[in-house]
């Protein structure tokens, strides 16, 4: 009954049903636009100082040193392979402590990160890791939002199109039940509940106190279970400006989406106790869409207009001197994503 339960669930719910369908329907408009451009790699002109643009494939390191210091964590690259031994020699030249994180240098869907709390844990992820990687100190600030933004080139201002919150999966404590009971009383972490690898999690049996919040899962991320919640409402012309100024202090950032972690609006408003823990280019997703108030039609919607957005700032940069990907560039583009992603869905999360 719980399986048959738990199917209801996800049927009734969009956000939840596989990307083929979510993305069908604007998939098409960027193919329209791809037509209109001449080149299905036109997203290469959104934003220049980025690899594609962003669109995929890009560094993750790479684009952090764009990012001035203090909006940014401490950063480390390391290369395939590299032993044990280095990671934390590199790590503790940095004085990056534990716990932090570690993330593969090209990232896809979330895929791989990791919060690293001791040596042991290092040891058992380096294992299995046959991409590049960064390690970065772990941002302390309890909330997390995705702030969508655009810029036009020609225009002195850019503009918030919204505002994602992100709320981690969790559970509270009855004093009776265990984790993994309390999770199945949550359908909509029941349902998730193998993205937190629940069965061989040793706090599965663990009855905490009443009242006790237990996080299964501190990454903000959809396809690690974390809700997205859309705030847009609570844009002011104070943030508006603030994220604005921090945009284009990012060398040729005019379109995309930055994954913050703040400790209140008010601070980050005034641009105090914040840091960009990811920045995302031209593949951005404007996230608020998946919060469960919204229907499948406002998610299209929401996919059209900011493909549209794409489009029109990456038309403008071309006339910069910017270019669009050739139909060659395209094909190896996708080849090479192709690739990399069976290196990354073939390597499993702790």
């Amino acid at each position: 009954m719980l399986y048959l339960k738990a199917f209801i669930y996800k049927y009734q719910r969009w956000e939840f049903w596989h990307s083929y369908i979510v993305y069908a329907v604007p998939s098409m408009y960027f193919l329209y636009s791809g037509l209109k451009a001449r080149s299905f790699g036109f997203y290469n002109a959104a934003n220049p100082n980025i690899a594609n643009g962003g669109f995929g494939m890009e560094s993750k390191y790479d684009i952090y040193q764009t990012i001035p210091k203090e909006y940014s964590p401490t950063t480390i690259f390391f290369a395939a392979n590299t032993s044990l031994a280095q990671v934390m020699k590199e790590v503790s030249n940095a004085a990056i402590s534990f716990p932090f994180i570690i993330k593969p240098d090209i990232g896809f869907q979330g895929k791989r990160v990791e919060k690293i709390n001791d040596e042991k844990e290092l040891g058992k992820y380096l294992a299995n890791v046959h991409f590049n990687f960064i390690a970065q100190e772990l941002i302390q600030y309890p909330h997390e939002m995705g702030v969508f933004y655009c810029r036009y080139p020609s225009q002195p201002e850019g503009f918030i199109t919204g505002i994602v919150y992100k709320e981690y999966p969790s559970v509270i404590g009855d004093g009776i039940h265990t984790i993994a009971e309390l999770i199945k009383h949550d359908m909509r972490l029941y349902i998730q509940s193998h993205l937190f690898n629940i069965e061989t999690a040793s706090y599965k049996n663990l009855v905490l106190p009443v009242g006790e919040h237990f996080y299964l899962s501190k990454i903000g991320n959809h396809a690690r279970g974390t809700k997205f919640l859309d705030i847009s409402h609570l844009i002011t012309p104070a943030l508006s400006k603030q994220m604005d100024t921090v945009c284009k202090n990012i060398p040729l950032f005019y379109f995309g989406r930055l994954d913050i972690k703040y400790n209140s609006l008010e601070e980050l408003a005034a641009g105090k106790k914040f840091s960009i823990i990811e920045l995302n280019g031209a593949a951005s997703l404007p996230t608020y869409m998946y919060d469960p108030k919204h229907s499948l039609l406002f998610a299209w919607k929401e996919m059209i207009k900011h493909f549209r957005l794409l489009y029109k700032i990456s038309v403008e940069n071309r006339k910069s001197g910017h270019h669009f990907l050739s139909f060659n560039q395209v094909i190896n583009f996708v080849k090479e994503h192709i690739d990399y992603m069976k290196v990354i869905k073939n390597t499993n999360n702790r």
